[in-house]
């Protein structure tokens, strides 16, 4: 039986600013049910590709498809409406509104009532109340304002954003950078569990263990291009710590894309 497709593949991106060159030719492909870890120095690209992804930036050159379909993504909002959603080491969180009002800020709920729209705040906590279940976090109430939660629960209202609305792509970026040591691990099992439920993640971190710990598949930038790809199974920390630094040769064979 052939393989499923990916859902996501960046075929060929490039993206320059000025004279700089911050991704060149990069390919990438996202599986359905799979946590992508994307690893490389602080010049390597990461975050920029993910950038251009979320249409923050737009390519050069390249092209996305998702669900085998060329996706046309111009700006922030087409991303989202592809389900691509993007949590930020800040976790960009309006830190003076409640849980509720942030997981929908920009997507409100509404309901008529003698003819007015009015926000419909009943069904937004109940949908927030069950998104945040998913999460195991603890959190008391969905009326909590954001700046009295720690940073692991503002890291789990950031992540029950995104699944509030069935995002099929949710990227990682840093995720851990903001969180005490004792609440990496409650961040790891939940990516892993959303994972196992069917959801498909990329993973940015500098922690290359959390990489091995967590992610199906690892993929390693340098200088903006494509140095590995392999299964976390077939391969090691050391060996994807010296692609980084550029003291081992790339590995991992180029993809297939003769089917789009």
């Amino acid at each position: 039986m052939a393989a499923a497709a990916p859902l996501l593949v960046m075929q060929g991106i490039s993206k320059s600013f000025g004279s700089v060159q911050a991704v060149a030719n990069v390919d990438l492909e996202l599986n359905k049910g799979e946590i992508l870890g994307l690893v490389g120095d602080n010049a390597a690209g990461k975050s920029t590709l993910m950038k251009l992804l979320t249409a923050v930036h737009k390519p050069d050159a390249g092209e996305i498809f998702i669900d085998g379909e060329r996706a046309h993504i111009r700006n922030p909002s087409a991303a989202r409406r592809y389900g691509i959603e993007m949590i930020y080491q800040d976790f960009s969180l309006a830190p003076n509104l409640s849980i509720a009002d942030n997981i929908f800020l920009g997507r409100e709920l509404k309901h008529s009532v003698a003819g007015l729209p009015l926000l419909d705040r009943k069904t937004m906590r109940r949908i927030a109340r069950d998104t945040l279940g998913e999460t195991h976090i603890r959190i008391d109430s969905v009326d909590t304002i954001v700046t009295d939660l720690s940073g692991g629960q503002q890291q789990a209202v950031a992540i029950a954003r995104a699944i509030a609305f069935d995002a099929k792509v949710i990227i990682m970026d840093e995720p851990t950078a903001s969180l005490s040591v004792k609440t990496i691990p409650p961040l790891l099992d939940l990516m892993r569990r959303l994972r196992d439920q069917g959801r498909s993640m990329i993973f940015i971190t500098h922690r290359i263990q959390d990489v091995f710990d967590t992610c199906d598949r690892v993929l390693v930038l340098r200088r903006g291009t494509r140095v590995g790809l392999a299964p976390v199974g077939q391969t090691s920390i050391e060996e994807v710590t010296g692609l980084i630094t550029g003291t081992r040769e790339a590995f991992g064979a180029p993809p297939d894309h003769a089917t789009h």
